[in-house]
């Protein structure tokens, strides 16, 4: 019997050795496929939410081109005025929009409050939100980047959204924009 009895524990030992190998394989494996999916998805998702390139808020307001009412010399102005030379501000809601780009998704998160010049364009500003809406984000999204990122490109924006909103407006005009959030990211 002491032969059968040997024979049956070095087989007992095989099957629990082989076990704790197999054991020892998977443990390794999983680790590998978690890491590997750590790494993945950390790397994904630098791409898909990339660390804010600028924020700004409440920036000077922006003047209308030299078409509107004021003179240039008024506007050039605009950033040292005094807050009781400010006229009635018209808020609107946030635009969030895509950008225009090759190199990835980038977005643009702005809110902006209009400066009118009377009270009566307060009551066509309601009326017409929607299309004014469209305009700033049709106008938003066929900008890059590079062009809206510098002070100078917001101004320019800025100038476009004014004009666009003024052609369409029989009650008044606005008198400028004030960004009062604008984060690229």
């Amino acid at each position: 019997m002491s032969g059968k009895e040997t024979k049956e524990e070095i087989g007992h030992e095989v099957k629990k050795s082989s076990n704790k190998l197999m054991i020892i394989i998977i443990a390794v494996l999983v680790l590998i496929i978690v890491g590997g999916a750590v790494v993945a998805f950390l790397l994904m998702g630098e791409e898909e939410h990339p660390a804010p390139v600028a924020v700004e808020h409440v920036a000077p307001p922006v003047e209308q081109k030299a078409a509107s009412s004021r003179s240039r010399e008024d506007s050039d102005d605009m950033g040292s005025r005094k807050l009781s030379d400010i006229g009635i501000l018209y808020p609107l809601d946030t635009f969030t929009v895509n950008l225009k780009s090759d190199a990835g998704r980038r977005y643009l998160k702005a809110t902006i409050s209009l400066e009118l010049n009377g009270q009566e364009l307060s009551m066509e500003l309601d009326k017409k939100a929607p299309v004014i809406r469209d305009r700033i984000i049709r106008i938003l999204t066929s900008k890059t980047i590079e062009e809206i990122s510098s002070k100078k490109g917001k101004q320019k924006v800025s100038d476009q959204i004014v004009d666009t909103l003024n052609a369409m407006m029989s009650d008044g005009s606005i008198k400028g924009i004030y960004f009062t959030e604008f984060v690229i990211q």
